[in-house]
């Protein structure tokens, strides 16, 4: 779901939580609403990511959302991505 889409899920009441989750040394954002997570995209439909947690933060923070849930479980800060 892009950008505009979860504004107005977070203006309506839909989103409960949101969730900064690391999977490598990148961050993504997961909203949940009460018919499950719903991960942030681009406008082309690809996974949003954020290479700094403070970026992904600031992200959030612009949807309207005052705080989040950080997951940190699987964050290798120094771990190279592969170049596709």
């Amino acid at each position: 779901m892009d950008e505009r889409m979860l504004k107005a899920m977070v203006a309506a009441g839909a989103v409960k939580t949101i969730d900064i989750i690391a999977n490598g040394s990148r961050f993504h954002v997961e909203a949940r609403t009460p018919n499950g997570p719903i991960t942030a995209e681009t406008r082309k439909g690809k996974v949003r990511t954020w290479v700094t947690l403070d970026a992904a933060a600031r992200w959030v923070r612009s949807l309207g959302v005052g705080g989040a849930h950080v997951n940190l479980t699987h964050w290798q800060p120094g771990q190279r991505e592969m170049s596709v």
